[in-house]
């Protein structure tokens, strides 16, 4: 059984991208890409968006490339080796990369299901998408890397109106100022 988890880069007031849609401002130094790397390690399974889906394509090919550095070329292998689950009701097989997923509509059952057939982490990347599931108590780890600075709007991190008990079990403090925190669900 897998354990379910919710990932954000996010702003110091909580967003994950400004009213534009950029998060740029979130680009990982290369001491927090060798954290991503280590965290990435640890999933099997990848639950994302359409944008999110289509953003991480670069990931396909990119290690291939010579101008890829020794750490990008780690992140290239390891996404490539994950089972990758895409909800989008606009994209359609055809769409896919190799052996991933479609999957119209994603509702809470479906991600416990994934859950508990998956072994290792099954990541859930992207607020929107992972609002149901967070909603509905069904993330048990909560990874949050957070930027120092304040944007002042966008795209929350997390969904209004959430109540959850959680504990940190882990912290860090990268050199130029992000905080990495990791929260269990509580009972």
């Amino acid at each position: 059984m897998g354990i379910l988890s919710y990932t954000a880069v996010m702003s110091l007031d909580g967003y994950i991208a400004d009213t534009d849609g950029d998060f740029q401002w979130a680009t990982p130094s290369p001491e927090i890409f060798d954290a991503h790397l280590q965290r990435m390690s640890e999933v099997s399974t990848e639950i994302m968006g359409r944008k999110t889906y289509e953003l991480m394509h670069f990931w396909d090919t990119y290690p291939d490339s010579d101008e890829a550095t020794p750490a990008e070329k780690v992140f290239g292998r390891l996404w490539q080796h994950i089972d990758k689950i895409v909800a989008s009701s606009t994209l359609s097989p055809t769409d896919m990369v190799a052996d991933d997923e479609l999957v119209p509509d994603l509702d809470v059952e479906r991600v416990q299901r994934i859950g508990q057939e998956a072994e290792g982490v099954v990541e859930i990347f992207g607020p929107t998408t992972a609002a149901d599931a967070i909603r509905a108590g069904l993330i048990e780890r909560f990874e949050f890397f957070i930027v120092p600075i304040i944007i002042g709007g966008g795209l929350k991190a997390l969904p209004e109106g959430v109540r959850l008990g959680v504990v940190l079990v882990e912290q860090r403090t990268f050199e130029n100022g992000t905080v990495y925190l990791r929260y269990e669900r509580t009972a």
